[in-house]
């Protein structure tokens, strides 16, 4: 079953991996602006507000695009990024669920083993912790994520792994890393297992 990491500890190890949060208290950790970091988009379709700039970096997934991208995120994380992955709010877990998300997060929390109780309190990025025994949990609540959500983001993140992934409105993830050699595996992942176009 998912477990719920709190938020000092989430902070800590994000902080002891380089990474920053992007705001207070949140589950948005990104790297500072001065460090160069390598990108890839993986998209579900043609989207005009993506910026010309970082359309380069796009790869559209084969449809259906929710559950093709939640697949490739499970692929990632087992073949690339192996140990737990944290799915954390880009703003907090009381937002989300009292209005951000309230109409549908606190069922898909439970679907895949959590009590949405427990988050809604949390005025804070949170974690929930999966490991890889619990893959089928987590395609769940990625590709659940990604079909709902409306204006919000959610960000994946892997403790001890030189990595972030944005889970995007638009049903987009967006890998950020400053290891070259990551995105690429990640870009290649894309080509080689689903169709893109």
């Amino acid at each position: 079953m998912p477990r719920i990491i709190d938020y000092p500890i989430v902070a800590r190890q994000m902080s002891d991996q380089g990474l920053v949060c992007l705001y207070p208290n949140s589950g948005a950790f990104g790297y500072a602006k001065e460090t160069p970091v390598h990108a890839v988009g993986w998209v579900a379709g043609d989207d005009p507000t993506i910026r010309p700039a970082a359309r380069a970096l796009t790869t559209v997934v084969a449809p259906p695009a929710e559950a093709t991208l939640a697949r490739l995120a499970a692929t990632a994380w087992h073949d690339l990024l192996p140990g737990p992955v944290w799915v954390l709010p880009k703003a907090h877990w009381a937002y989300e669920l009292d209005f951000g998300s309230a109409a549908w997060m606190p069922g898909l929390l439970q679907n895949v083993g959590l009590d949405d109780t427990a988050l809604s309190p949390r005025h804070d990025g949170t974690a929930i912790e999966f490991t890889v025994d619990e893959t089928p949990a987590f395609v769940t609540l990625v590709e659940g994520l990604l079909t709902h959500l409306l204006g919000s983001d959610f960000q994946l993140c892997f403790p001890a792994r030189d990595v972030v992934c944005t889970v995007h409105h638009h049903k987009q993830l967006w890998w950020m890393s400053r290891d070259e050699g990551i995105v690429d595996r990640l870009k290649k992942l894309v080509g080689t297992s689903t169709g893109a176009q």
